[in-house]
């Protein structure tokens, strides 16, 4: 097989593309992870991403992928035969619910679309039926990687707080943290889920879970059998940077750098960038009069979108012409959306020529396939991006003035 040229467009919703800032901290040679400097390293890293989570409480970090982030929340706050409610809006929120029900939980999963996200009255009535307070964990999806939608967590809590129920709200935000607007304390979440590989511009291989008052208190009442998730042992640890097994420490090297780098952008600024490019994506996919699986504007993500293809059309099989003819990777279609819809990731480490880029490859391999479209989507997403590059030039001319 020949070599391509260029670089490879990396545009599913995760695993990102890594920074070379990051690659090159990660190549820094291993150091005892229970000696000083990586203590030193440890408590730095605990203080800065409560900074991305906007949390005042624990994170722990976990050497693992953000299914494991998902275990060590339930076991952790969980006994058996527990009664959860879960919410369907795509495939990670149906594996999680798989999960909890494997460890043996009692989960009742409310039925969606996967064109909405989560309907907070749906979940208010659920809990007020509950009159005593049986059910221990709400669990949803803040962005739905498999559809592009994104959901009202700070409606949940209100929902919550409205049936006056006492249970702990648990939030995956693995593919919304540095990417969307996540609010932890500010939003009640008790226990928020993340992962390295998205908007933290990291490979995958590190797990968080930001920790609730609550949900610390949970867990010490909590029966379900666990040893490595076990947050009382990270915590003790983490007292003094350590952890109580081997952490992925080069990893951590590249936690560092992609933190610094969320600083000197801005968080704010980080967040303000992934809308605009969800907003670019999507006005070329109206242009090329193709459908966004989202069907609420409100609930449109900034880290992906889920394009539909029209009927009779593979959506896996434009994937691999785009591949093969553009070396670009884009998201597949998962479980009931397989072959339907391809997905565009436009988060982490990512500009507005990269999107250009990303959506000219899309068009033409559009065209390629012989897919029935509408040309100019790539105009239309370059003018969304002018005008927001005029309106941060007006604001910034005008704040220097």
């Amino acid at each position: 097989m020949s070599h391509p040229s260029g670089r490879h467009f990396l545009q599913i919703p995760g695993p990102t593309n890594v920074p070379e800032r990051v690659l090159r901290a990660m190549a820094r040679p291993t150091i005892d992870h229970r000696g000083p400097e990586f203590a030193r390293l440890g408590l730095e890293l605990l203080a800065l991403i409560k900074q991305v989570f906007k949390t005042k409480h624990s994170v722990v970090i976990f050497p693992t992928s953000g299914s494991g982030a998902w275990e060590a929340a339930l076991v952790n706050t969980l006994s058996p035969g527990d009664k959860v409610l879960m919410f369907e809006t795509g495939q990670f929120s149906f594996l999680w619910q798989e999960m909890a029900g494997r460890l043996g939980v009692d989960v009742t999963y409310l039925p969606g679309d996967w064109r909405h996200g989560v309907d907070a009255d749906t979940i208010e009535s659920k809990l007020r039926e509950d009159r005593e307070h049986q059910i221990k964990a709400v669990g949803v999806v803040h962005n739905e990687t498999s559809t592009g939608v994104a959901s009202n967590v700070a409606a949940v809590r209100k929902a919550m707080d409205r049936a006056g129920h006492p249970a702990l709200l648990m939030v995956d935000t693995i593919s919304s943290l540095a990417s969307i607007d996540y609010r932890h304390d500010e939003w009640g979440v008790d226990v928020g889920i993340g992962g390295s590989q998205k908007g933290l511009m990291l490979p995958p291989g590190l797990g968080f879970n930001a920790i609730s008052e609550k949900a610390l208190a949970a867990s010490k009442s909590a029966r379900m059998p666990r040893s490595y998730w076990d947050w009382q042992a990270m915590l003790a640890n983490n007292k003094n940077g350590l952890f109580p097994y081997t952490p992925a420490t080069n990893l951590l090297y590249g936690l560092r750098e992609s933190l610094a780098m969320l600083h000197e952008e801005g968080l704010d600024n980080v967040l303000r960038r992934h809308r605009r490019h969800g907003e670019a994506t999507r006005a070329a996919v109206r242009a090329w009069r193709l459908e966004v699986l989202c069907l609420n504007p409100a609930e449109y993500s900034s880290s992906s979108t889920s394009v539909v293809l029209p009927p009779g059309q593979n959506a896996d099989e434009l994937r691999k012409l785009i591949l093969e003819q553009f070396n670009m990777s884009l998201g597949n279609g998962l479980g009931r959306l397989a072959g339907k819809v391809f997905r565009i990731g436009h988060l982490g480490d990512f500009n507005d020529l990269m999107l250009a880029g990303t959506l000219s490859g899309i068009e033409m391999g559009l065209e390629l396939a012989g897919v029935p479209h509408h040309k100019g989507g790539v105009q239309a997403a370059l003018d969304s991006l002018a005008e927001a590059a005029k309106g941060a030039h007006a604001d910034a001319a005008q704040v220097h003035g």
